[in-house]
């Protein structure tokens, strides 16, 4: 976790990884308020990430639900719509420890990426002087440290990336490939939903095999339905698993209830 009142920085997620842990996460991208981070802790997720993706949200809604992630002591992450410094810096500035870069499928990109989310000598990403993660304060080797607890997921969502995958995950500042199980079934023609596909599990054995030989971790996304799948390739080497959103918890949660009382009625 990055602990803003201690005299050092370190991650939660990152210590889970090098520990062989599994980490499990949560992404919000209907709540806009603080209020969620509580819930996430008070459930026991080890991380979060915020969807600019697929929300509405803006970066100063992002910089208020990650600065209390750091207060609260969870780590907090951001899907960033594109890939351009201009969301990936400012994410980070706002109190994000993390970057998850959605359609990487080269080297060359993970690279970009990696640039503008770490400090010189790993990236080029700018100073900004006074940052959330550091809670506000000046510290010793201080673009070493942020470099050090910043987390950096890219993730395969193409057949393309599946066959640079070697390419992409020995990319120096590249912390974990995410599989995003739903948007590589679409790019290879397959019908949504067809988990059980084959090549969706080659796709998974493809990239735990690629991150293996460079010190890597997988992730595992878009399979909240199938916990039985989550579990094989947890088995096979995943380690962070994305497990939904607070919208499909919301909903399912709330299906339930109407369900119950459904059945009452005479």
């Amino acid at each position: 976790i990055v602990n803003v009142m201690s005299g050092s920085l370190h991650s939660t997620v990152k210590d889970k990884l090098n520990a062989g842990g599994v980490v499990s996460s949560m992404t919000v991208r209907l709540v806009p308020s603080v209020e969620i981070v509580q819930v996430i802790k008070l459930a026991g997720f080890d991380s979060f990430y915020i969807d600019l993706e697929h929300s509405p949200f803006s970066i100063e809604t992002t910089n208020q639900i990650a600065t209390m992630a750091l207060a609260a002591g969870v780590d907090c992450f951001a899907r960033v719509p594109v890939n351009t410094p201009d969301y990936i810096s400012r994410v980070l500035d706002s109190g994000c420890t993390g970057v998850i870069a959605p359609g990487v499928s080269s080297a060359a990109e993970a690279r970009a990426v990696v640039d503008a989310a770490k400090y010189a000598p790993v990236g080029s990403r700018g100073v900004s002087g006074a940052l959330p993660v550091t809670g506000f304060r000046v510290i010793p080797d201080l673009h070493a440290e942020v470099n050090a607890v910043t987390t950096v997921i890219v993730m395969f969502e193409s057949g393309a990336a599946l066959a640079a995958a070697d390419e992409i995950a020995a990319v120096e500042g590249v912390d974990i490939v995410m599989i995003g199980t739903n948007d590589l079934l679409a790019e290879l023609g397959l019908p949504a939903g067809d988990f059980d596909n084959p090549a969706i599990k080659d796709a998974y054995a493809r990239a735990i095999e690629a991150s293996a030989k460079c010190g890597k971790y997988v992730g595992i996304g878009g399979l909240a339905s199938r916990p039985d799948l989550v579990a094989d390739f947890v088995q096979m080497g995943a380690r962070y698993v994305s497990t939904g959103t607070d919208l499909n918890f919301l909903l399912n949660a709330a299906r339930e209830k109407a369900e119950a009382i459904a059945v009452l009625e005479v």
